[in-house]
């Protein structure tokens, strides 16, 4: 990464969760076969979206019981109220019935980050990681909270809850933090805002809000040690982030892989990136249209086993585009 940015070579990047496995290719090396962008407005699939649509989408999440969620819960909540974290964010794998392939939940969603690589996961991310535009200006967007937009008065009720208001928080702060390791004149530009997120049951509010620094110049010859020197991001996995990582490790009975990692295009100028949340993976061996949901949320001291279950589920949903969602 660092070789093609000083070469000012436009590229796309993935890295896991647990940055061991990393994929870095120039765009004119690309295998649409292989590998499906679109970040923001640059895709290599652009009939993406255009073809009718020929099967409808079947979903038949199978949860874990509400007993399997608090096993893992209470390890979190364990470290917790011990002061070893302020905020942990758990997930979970939940197996899922979907009459389309990968292939075609990459075409007919639609969201900010889409990712669909060797046919083996697809990501359709609202999250940001970080932007840094030709300046050397770098600017993160945190996304915390979520609610269905359906509810009565829910964005107040989103921004009223004081748990809610405390993760977030939490969250704005150790952000602020890596970037102060990268970056000078680090400030939070925005603070809570609403995003509304599109789904194939309705419409979400997230809560965001917007950090920014500068890059010293020559950003780009060190765009990989950058970009490794903030990672794992801080909004799916907690703080103080080095303790944080080990009650994950010991809390989900599963490996996260690409899911919570990053993936982002640099174009030879500018970086756009973001968090590969809202993710779909084949399991090994399993059958046609079967697939494992990645989802969570954080917890804190504050939190609700029971509301911290149902927003997990919540979060198990694909973001189809208008012309599918009203069929």
């Amino acid at each position: 990464m660092n070789r093609y940015g000083a070469e000012r070579r436009p590229f796309v990047f993935l890295a896991d969760y647990a940055m061991q496995a990393c994929v870095v290719e120039p765009l004119e090396e690309i295998d649409p076969q292989r590998l499906l962008y679109a970040v923001g407005d640059r895709t290599n699939a652009p009939e993406a979206g255009i073809r009718k649509p020929e099967r409808e989408l079947r979903w038949e999440p199978r949860f874990c019981s509400p007993d399997e969620y608090a096993a893992e819960f209470d390890v979190v909540m364990t470290h917790l109220l011990a002061g070893n974290s302020y905020l942990v964010n758990l997930t979970c794998a939940t197996p899922v019935g979907c009459g389309l392939s990968l292939r075609e939940i990459f075409d007919r969603t639609d969201a900010l980050y889409k990712i669909w690589f060797d046919d083996r996961f697809v990501c359709f991310s609202p999250e940001t990681f970080v932007r840094i535009d030709a300046q050397g200006t770098i600017a993160s967007f945190p996304m915390k909270g979520t609610i269905d937009a359906a509810l009565p008065k829910a964005e107040r009720r989103i921004l009223d809850d004081p748990k809610e208001a405390a993760e977030h928080a939490t969250i704005v702060d150790l952000i602020r933090n890596d970037l102060s390791r990268v970056a000078a004149e680090v400030r939070v530009e925005r603070y809570r805002y609403i995003d509304r997120v599109r789904t194939h049951r309705g419409e979400l509010l997230q809560v965001s809000s917007e950090i920014r620094g500068q890059l010293p110049e020559g950003w780009q010859s060190r765009i990989g040690s950058v970009l490794f020197e903030l990672l794992p991001a801080g909004s799916v996995t907690g703080a103080p982030k080095p303790k944080t990582l080990e009650i994950i490790a010991e809390a989900e009975n599963y490996e996260r892989g690409y899911y919570t990692g990053v993936c982002g295009l640099f174009d030879g100028r500018t970086l756009d990136s973001g968090v590969m949340i809202r993710f779909l993976e084949r399991e090994p061996g399993a059958g046609q249209g079967e697939y494992l949901f990645k989802s969570g949320g954080g917890i804190t001291y504050r939190s609700d086993r029971t509301a911290e279950y149902e927003e997990m589920k919540e979060k198990v949903y694909v973001p189809l585009r208008r012309n599918d969602s009203d069929r």
